[in-house]
């Protein structure tokens, strides 16, 4: 099994940018899982420059599929004092697959201090919680071990779980936390009630803090959708940590072909 570390150090560098493979063990059924071509993205747009501030935000556009031989590019839109923006592109032989603007921002003094996002009550697993780790059919779940909660306080179109990846040694925390931030199935997947075709197409990536971190590398999301209609549905998003520390706010456009 080939891990995030063993994917990104492969990457080799060429004019403009740097070649890649996607291990047969990050596919989501004909493409690149998401959370890893958005993590190759992100980690071209940190070499892409020197000394950049913290990840605060990210814009990810899905186009079309990734696999086999990939071509990542990132492009300085803009440096200012504060923030740095800048677009990585991933491609195939396909053509381009993925699309996204990353912003980097330093902390800045400010009167304004507010925050009331409460973790859900759900304790992250011990020593001794059985944890699975893959699903049948979904190769790129080999990666993560998780822990999924599944009573009366889950609501019909909502996804509650503790992820974490199962080689986390030498990652940055912003690429590892990319890559852990899309490992929930669509929301709106459970409304359909069986296994069925979906296509996330849009993401956005809000990272509450310059420093994300957790214990044991447990990191809790939630998904949860209000809408889906014609074959289109908005989920929002949300990750903790192990102390209940939101750090990150996410949404997502997912088509559903069922």
């Amino acid at each position: 099994m080939t891990s995030l570390r063993a994917v990104i150090q492969g990457l080799e560098p060429i004019e403009g940018g740097w070649r890649g493979v996607i291990p047969d063990n990050w596919l989501q059924g004909r493409t690149a899982y998401g959370g890893l071509s958005t993590a190759l993205a992100l980690h071209a747009a940190q070499m892409s420059d020197n000394d950049l501030p913290p990840l605060r935000s990210a814009q990810v556009a899905f186009i079309g599929p990734l696999a086999g031989t990939v071509l990542v590019h990132a492009t300085r839109l803009r440096r200012g004092r504060n923030a740095a923006y800048v677009q990585a592109d991933v491609e195939s032989e396909a053509g381009l697959g993925l699309r996204a603007t990353f912003v980097f921002m330093r902390d800045l003094p400010s009167a304004v201090d507010h925050s009331v996002a409460t973790a859900p009550t759900f304790a992250p697993p011990g020593p001794d919680t059985r944890v699975f780790n893959g699903v049948k059919g979904i190769s790129f779940t080999q990666n993560f071990e998780f822990l999924d909660r599944r009573d009366d306080t889950v609501g019909p179109a909502e996804w509650l779980r503790w992820v974490r990846l199962v080689d986390r040694e030498g990652l940055d925390p912003a690429v590892e936390l990319a890559v852990i931030a899309d490992c929930l199935p669509p929301a709106a997947l459970k409304l359909v009630g069986s296994p069925a075709p979906v296509s996330s197409m849009t993401w956005l990536f809000n990272v509450l803090t310059p420093a994300p971190r957790t214990a044991d590398g447990w990191w809790l999301l939630r998904a949860d959708t209000d809408h889906a209609r014609a074959g289109s549905s908005s989920q929002r998003m949300a990750i903790w940590n192990s102390d209940g520390a939101v750090i990150a706010e996410q949404m997502q456009s997912v088509a559903i072909f069922a």
